[in-house]
């Protein structure tokens, strides 16, 4: 394609041994299970009676019954007049009850349509409508149960799923995921994380996270599936229950955002808790403060931290940031997992800076129903991203800013994310957004909403950090302190359209 510069691999730590390419180039994991059944079932022939789903509070599923009561929604699924590729919305809250839908829409040849379970009824509406849903499994919906009943023809080519994306930009778009993306994905976590293929129950993710989201059912709650681990499912996210989970549930792997982890280590349960089995602890959605790291990894001894970044367009990672750069490179994403091209479409002279686009086996190739989209973000090839990223002498990849959230001041570019990342870093600052402040004589200015762990903010104290650390024209002129947490999607993105129309600026900053 015209315009795009790929991103080499020459210092990529990532080992691409077992990926070939198509005939249009793209790269695919040679040797993966034939589909999500066929990984799932060489569980239930090798591990029946290993933990594989665990709902905190409620019910605990071994492999074998998880299969079985999996068989028996396919088979409900089917005497209700479910056919193949039908689409059944799952609308559970994130449980054992999600889980089974999930699998037991897939066995049943359906495609499970995940729904954001904290949207309005009309944003519901949409995405059952747009979807064509024949199966509506609400919250108060129970199970379907029949005679089991297991499709034995799925390929990985297959879609099995629908995610939407966060409606950030407009309505939400549904991004069919097929089981080869799926298993890529997983593919990617566990080399990029070195987690041994064979790890079994030695991996016990905690999902705190949506599992309508891509970071929860994909880079997680199948992730486990694919080494035979565990997933503990914590229904809504509890920090003291958190805090007590880790020991209790021999928790090995962490995921969620950095505001969270803010939050979770300054916790009084926090300094008693039982930390021994925990190691893998990620984190993504937004930028991290260095300092923050530094403190999860002397919070957790025995733990590799690592930053992951993608989209509902990639089946979730795109990049991995390992734990030797975690510190010194936290502004970072990191590189390109093993299956995934990265490239940039330059934006101006310089050619290490631009819009990301991406193309692999789990990035996908276009929107449900909408060809006006896809056209526009899928070009030969090539998913655009939306993202501007500097590529830096190691192939690392730093996210700059979306290209509709870059501020214009006065003629000087001041991206938000890079704003963002000082504040976190700033004295009693846990959250922290920047949004642009229309003004008659600059175009735009600087403002800054931040979020403090005591309730209030020492707004002249961060000001005085921030003019230590950027460039005058980047220093926030505005700034309004909040007392409850920012407003984020299920995958932790500010969602800076409803800041925009909340925030009350008052008088610029001196």
């Amino acid at each position: 394609m015209t315009g795009v510069i790929e991103i080499p691999r020459s210092s990529n730590p990532f080992a691409t041994a077992g990926v070939s390419r198509d005939a249009q180039g793209v790269p695919h994991y040679d040797g993966l299970p034939g589909s999500l059944l066929a990984l799932l079932r060489s569980h239930v022939d090798s591990r029946p009676d290993s933990e594989a789903v665990v709902e905190l509070g409620g019910e605990r599923l071994t492999y074998r019954q998880l299969w079985d009561r999996a068989a028996r929604v396919a088979g409900g699924l089917r005497s209700d007049g479910l056919e193949r590729g039908d689409r059944v919305a799952v609308r559970y809250p994130a449980g054992i009850n999600w889980v089974l839908a999930f699998w037991g829409t897939v066995m049943a040849g359906g495609i499970a349509v995940a729904v954001n379970t904290r949207s309005a009824q009309p944003e519901v509406e949409f995405v059952l409508n747009d979807a064509g849903v024949r199966v509506d499994l609400g919250a108060e919906t129970e199970l379907p149960d029949g005679e089991p009943f297991v499709v034995d023809d799925l390929a990985l080519g297959d879609v099995a799923a629908l995610f939407y994306t966060s409606g950030t930009t407009g309505r939400p778009k549904g991004v069919p995921t097929t089981h080869e993306a799926f298993l890529t994905n997983a593919e990617n976590m566990i080399r990029a994380l070195e987690v041994p293929l064979n790890a079994g129950e030695e991996l016990r993710t905690l999902i705190s996270v949506p599992l309508f989201h891509v970071t929860g059912c994909n880079s997680q709650l199948l992730t486990a599936a694919y080494v035979g681990g565990s997933a503990v499912i914590m229904p809504a996210l509890d920090l003291p229950r958190l805090v007590a989970s880790l020991g209790e549930e021999r928790i090995s792997f962490l995921v969620t955002v950095p505001a969270v982890y803010a939050l979770l280590l300054r916790h009084p349960s926090f300094a008693g808790a039982d930390v021994s089995t925990v190691r893998w602890v990620g984190y993504g959605g937004a930028p991290i403060a260095p300092a923050l790291v530094l403190s999860l990894k002397k919070a957790f001894p025995e733990a590799t931290v690592f930053n992951g970044y993608g989209m509902t367009e990639t089946a979730s990672l795109m990049t991995v940031l390992p734990d030797r750069d975690a510190v010194e490179h936290a502004d970072s994403v990191g590189y390109a997992v093993p299956s995934v091209d990265l490239g940039i479409v330059p934006i101006g002279e310089d050619r290490s800076l631009g819009e990301l686009v991406a193309r692999g086996a789990n990035v996908t190739d276009g929107y449900w129903n909408r060809p006006e989209a896809t056209a526009e973000t899928v070009v030969d090839g090539w998913l655009h991203t939306g993202d501007v990223v500097r590529v830096d002498e190691a192939g690392r990849i730093h996210i700059v800013d979306r290209i509709k959230d870059i501020i214009i001041r006065g003629g000087e570019n001041v991206s938000s994310v890079e704003v963002e990342a000082v504040l976190l870093s700033a004295p009693g600052v846990v959250d922290a957004a920047v949004l642009a402040v229309p003004d008659e004589v600059m175009g735009e200015k600087v403002g800054a909403v931040l979020y403090g762990d005591q309730g209030d903010v020492d707004i002249d104290a961060v000001i005085a950090y921030c003019r230590e650390h950027l460039a005058d024209f980047k220093v926030p002129q505005y700034a309004s302190v909040v007392r409850e947490a920012l407003p984020r999607n299920a995958g932790g993105k500010l969602l800076k359209a409803r800041l925009r129309e909340q925030v009350q600026w008052g008088a610029p900053l001196r």
